[in-house]
């Protein structure tokens, strides 16, 4: 089975916050059996949606496949006034691009959802990703995971996940890892 992790920052430290969160989830995925990888928007080349085009660009072509073929979706995401990066949405629109598909879009996959932001607002970019992960005919799980980012590093030692978060995460994980299983039967 094959998850994906999909980094919606734009940053491309792996010492970023959301370089730290995805390597999190890519290690305690693997250990759940699944194939996993790391989709992240800032080495993506994705272009702006465009509809007027007439051949799909390469790098759409490959983000489409790698959604298509992962059982499990990780969403990881800033909040940025009030919302996701637009760069993120902008990569969701392009599976317009499935729309003639027997099964379109993101139809039956498990999506796990995790927002961090500086103050107490994540939720909000929990609930973009859930009305777009509908839209899209996936399956948001039901537990997701707003992060205030100040208490999301240990504070003894700020290259690892707090203890809280890492709880979450990985009740997280084990909800989705293990509802995907079953249904992979």
């Amino acid at each position: 089975m094959k998850a994906i992790i999909f980094n919606g920052s734009l940053e491309r430290r792996s010492e970023s916050t959301s370089g730290k969160i995805s390597q999190y989830f890519a290690e305690r995925v693997e250990k759940s059996g699944f194939e996993t990888e790391i989709f992240s928007l800032a080495d993506s080349g994705i272009p702006l949606f465009d509809v007027t085009l007439t051949k799909t660009p390469l790098a759409v072509e490959r983000m489409t496949q790698l959604f298509l073929e992962a059982d499990i979706h990780f969403w990881l995401a800033p909040l940025y006034h009030g919302s996701i990066p637009g760069v993120m949405k902008n990569c969701l629109d392009w599976l317009e691009v499935t729309s003639g598909h027997y099964q379109p879009y993101l139809t039956d996959k498990m999506i796990g959802l995790v927002c961090w932001a500086d103050g107490l607002h994540a939720m909000q970019g929990i609930h973009t990703m859930d009305a777009v992960a509908k839209s899209l005919r996936a399956w948001p799980v039901p537990f997701s995971v707003p992060v205030i980012r100040t208490a999301l590093f240990d504070h003894e030692d700020p290259t690892k996940i707090s203890s809280l978060y890492s709880d979450k995460f990985d009740k997280l994980i084990n909800i989705a890892t293990t509802k995907s299983i079953v249904k992979g039967k």
